[in-house]
């Protein structure tokens, strides 16, 4: 999102305990859904109305400056997308054997849909109250009030009583969006080094045993040329 400087910090609030009848909700959501339109070309998971939201949202938390482009051209929606269609998203790593109880929230994720499923009804739910509030859908508003109202969703201050959207965005989205950022550009994000050019980061040599300890703290040497796994392949 956009800031004071080159500040695109954006606070975690604390993760909401969210109610196992979400995934009701989005079975029937589906049920009653129109044909899709043909997915994007390169996406393997976002649909053509959910590529055009993430899109959006990732160019108004990432927008053109003289630092980097914006967050499309930075290859942030394709990392998402990316993400959303393997391991992670289809929630490999996770227990889904229920039962689907409300938990406290230092308890984390604690809902019966797979990431990719959560962040697909998110995108829905989101998309229905910006409708609600602006008469458009999220990617036809104004940056300005595109910004203002992430902010708002992040913020808790976008009642949803089906989606947990400060969850979903400050649990979920925001964290895919902060991977995209300083992911290996193999994974699809974080185009031409563009990030890690931005802090000084040096790539794969950074992890290497004796770099951190030889240059803990000092600048590390050719940090503005980094290198990627695709270098050393």
């Amino acid at each position: 999102m956009s800031g004071q400087g080159n500040s695109r910090r954006i606070f975690l609030k604390q993760v909401a305990g969210a109610s196992g009848a979400l995934a009701a909700v989005v079975t029937a959501g589906a049920a009653a859904a129109a044909p899709a339109p043909e997915v994007p070309a390169g996406y393997e998971s976002l649909s053509a109305e959910e590529a055009a939201f993430v899109e959006a949202m990732v160019n108004v938390m990432c927008p053109a400056d003289n630092l980097t482009p914006n967050g499309v051209d930075c290859g942030l929606a394709e990392y998402i997308d990316r993400q959303l269609a393997g391991g992670f998203g289809n929630g490999d790593r996770l227990y889904r054997s229920g039962p689907w109880r409300s938990g406290k929230p230092q308890l984390g994720y604690q809902l019966p849909l797979t990431p990719a499923q959560f962040f697909k009804a998110g995108i829905a739910a989101t998309q229905a109250v910006c409708t609600r509030r602006f008469g458009k859908r999220f990617e036809e508003l104004a940056v300005a009030d595109a910004d203002a109202f992430l902010q708002d969703v992040a913020s808790g201050k976008t009642p949803n009583t089906k989606v947990p959207l400060a969850q979903w965005f400050n649990g979920l989205v925001y964290p895919l969006f902060a991977q995209a950022c300083f992911a290996d550009p193999i994974y699809g994000g974080n185009h031409g080094k563009v990030f890690w050019k931005l802090i000084g980061y040096p790539g794969l040599p950074a992890v290497h045993s004796q770099n951190m300890t030889a240059f803990r703290g000092k600048p590390f040497p050719g940090a503005l040329d980094p290198k990627s796994i695709q270098d050393f392949s």
